[in-house]
């Protein structure tokens, strides 16, 4: 008997929804104003203590700096760490933009949290040396949320099983792939004790593992929706002010491929009923 289950296959959503869809893929996340130099108006993050070596410049706030190439935002400053993705790999910092800035343990703004002053040189503390996720410009409210983008390392593949033991091109193989690569979590088929199989028995499987879930969505939460044969799960990039959600998924508007889709919480075909809180 085979360990994995497969997930809702996009074969059963409408015809309609397939017409209609299109698939937003992400732009490369490297922005043509990012030249590798600490200019004024730009946060700044080195490799190196003291600000140094390669830097990597930035006008905004990132959310998630990214894990792996070519789609993590990268050290582009000569010296040492060129090249080499941001994202748990930052010493210090120079901020430039007149405006505070917070550099965040987690993806999403989340967790542990270093505020530096505008036009301030630091060093990250221990906490976040080196253990950098994300980083937000200005004191302002938000609820934080993910790039949406197909970095799913087996696209193009719907045969076989991946290394957390769900089948490529499924929407549960490509959700445990954003989990482990946008929340740093390591998450696999058995995560916690469980089998978490169907997208239809996530939840339980969550609830089971003592993990918080709720109807009510946050960037960076796994969407379930438990109807269909097998049920569907997704990963919401971010919450709107209006209550709808967005979310990165696969195997929904093409069999095995990537989509990126707003919608709201219900129990429609279309939407999300259930959201599992793993951060």
């Amino acid at each position: 008997m085979r360990t994995p289950f497969r997930s809702a296959l996009g074969a059963t959503v409408a015809t309609g929804l397939l017409a209609a869809g299109t698939l937003a893929v992400s732009a490369p996340a490297q922005a043509a104003v990012r030249d590798g130099a600490c200019n004024a108006g730009e946060f700044c993050l080195y490799f190196n203590s003291g600000q140094q070596g390669s830097v990597s410049d930035f006008t905004g706030s990132i959310s998630d700096y990214g894990a792996t190439q070519p789609s993590c935002y990268e050290f582009r400053g000569t010296g040492t760490g060129k090249g080499k993705c941001v994202k748990n790999n930052a010493a210090s910092a120079w901020n430039r933009t007149g405006k505070p800035v917070t550099v965040f343990f987690n993806s999403g703004y989340g967790g542990a949290g270093q505020k530096i002053a505008a036009g301030a040189k630091a060093k990250l503390n221990a906490t976040l040396k080196n253990e950098n996720a994300s980083h937000r410009i200005g004191g302002g409210t938000s609820t934080g949320g993910y790039p949406a983008r197909d970095d799913y390392p087996y696209k193009g593949q719907g045969s076989g099983v991946d290394p957390w033991n769900f089948y490529k091109g499924q929407c549960t193989s490509f959700v445990a792939w954003a989990v482990r690569s946008r929340l740093g979590i390591d998450f696999s088929n058995s995560y916690k004790g469980q089998h978490w199989g169907n997208a239809e028995h996530w939840d339980q499987a969550a609830r089971a593992a003592g993990i918080p879930v709720s109807g009510t969505p946050r960037a960076g939460d796994v969407a379930v929706r438990n109807g269909g044969t097998y049920g569907h799960v997704a990963f919401v990039t971010k919450v709107n002010a209006n209550g709808s959600i967005e979310v990165d998924e696969y195997n929904y508007l093409q069999r095995d491929a990537y989509s990126h889709r707003t919608t709201t919480v219900g129990s429609a075909n279309s939407q999300f009923s259930t959201f599992i809180h793993l951060k």
